[in-house]
């Protein structure tokens, strides 16, 4: 029999994820607390776009309501649980799948920011594997649809690496890492706390910049001032995470210690990464924002205390500074209660 897989949380990277599942042929079911999602995805499927026509296509998909996961007692265990939601609703989508798992079911944390010890506390360490997706870029632009915004990563960039917390290569990490490498560039990893803290240090410099300054990803490239606040914010979380002992992998196209001089002033690291961040805008849509950006413009709560924040707690329980990660907390704070529009002066004040 094959595996049955759920994603809980059908937003722009659990409904991306499981419309490649669907149409290869997964016993896939996705589970989201948005009604008219739900609705749209079991009457028409799901509806994804990117840049080529390859990536633009239907595929029929089986969705339910929150209110309606107890009926998976009567269906069969899962096997598969990926936790695609805002990491703030990790613990309780944790919860809420647990009983439904299968003996040797595990959960799949498939979100942005450090989630898999809230994730253990509930189901416990053996049951769960991390996964990352980097550069993916997506939106849900209506229920039932999703598009993306970045070229696929192709050979020039792995965007999903998945791994075990202890850091054996298991035949559980290969299949899930065969599943999503039928959607885009995939590999296992040895070193998931490495790659976990450099994809943090990529969303610190980016999404939260994003959502303060209104600006999309080009936008945030094309801005001097910007730039220069995103080479501090990454400085600051790549000198954290090698104090706290971190393996970092590269963070975009460059290596943790490289974000690290540029921040502490090599001019040339600096202008090599201001010109990386430029040339980045060839190919991407105009239209490219990353995910905290999209909740600002949908008036929703924000990661910004599970990235940037943690940043900067983590940075103080080890004596290092961040202030130019406080400073973004601050920023998009203030955004996310209306107290202050998103505007460039948001974050080039920093």
């Amino acid at each position: 029999m094959s595996e049955r897989i759920a994603i809980v949380g059908a937003g722009a990277v659990g409904a991306y994820v499981g419309g490649y599942f669907s149409r290869a042929g997964e016993d896939v079911t996705l589970i989201d607390p948005w009604p008219e999602n739900v609705n749209a995805i079991n009457a028409g499927g799901l509806n994804l776009y990117g840049l080529t026509e390859a990536e633009c296509f239907n595929a029929p998909a089986k969705a339910i309501h929150l209110t309606d996961v107890q009926a998976l007692k009567k269906t069969g265990p899962i096997d598969i649980a990926f936790v695609c939601t805002k990491s703030f609703d990790t613990a309780w989508a944790t919860m809420m799948i647990q009983d439904y798992l299968s003996p040797n079911g595990y959960v799949v944390s498939l979100q942005n920011c450090i989630n898999e010890e809230t994730i253990a506390k509930v189901v416990g360490w053996g049951r769960v594997i991390g996964t990352i997706a980097a550069k993916i870029a997506v939106e849900m632009t209506g229920p039932g649809e999703v598009k993306r915004g970045v070229p696929l990563g192709g050979n020039s960039h792995t965007v999903f690496r998945v791994g075990e917390i202890h850091g054996r290569i298991t035949p559980r990490v290969e299949r899930v890492c065969g599943m999503l490498a039928g959607i885009d560039s995939a590999k296992t990893t040895t070193n998931l706390w490495g790659e976990r803290w450099s994809k943090l240090c990529a969303n610190a410099h980016q999404n939260g910049v994003s959502a303060a300054s209104g600006l999309g990803n080009n936008g945030c490239a094309r801005d001097a001032d910007v730039r220069w606040l995103q080479i501090r914010i990454c400085g600051e979380a790549a000198a954290i995470g090698k104090a706290l002992g971190y393996d970092l992998e590269k963070i975009g196209k460059f290596t943790g210690e490289e974000w690290i001089a540029a921040w502490k002033g090599d001019a040339r690291q600096r202008q090599a990464i201001e010109d990386e961040m430029l040339a980045a805008c060839e190919g991407r849509s105009e239209e490219s924002r990353p995910s905290m950006a999209q909740d600002i413009a949908k008036a929703r709560r924000t990661e910004i205390d599970y990235i940037n924040g943690f940043i900067a707690e983590k940075g103080a329980e080890i004596g290092i500074d961040a202030p130019a990660n406080l400073g973004l907390v601050k920023a998009v704070h203030a955004v996310e209660r209306g107290e202050l529009p998103p505007a460039p002066e948001r974050v080039t004040t920093i």
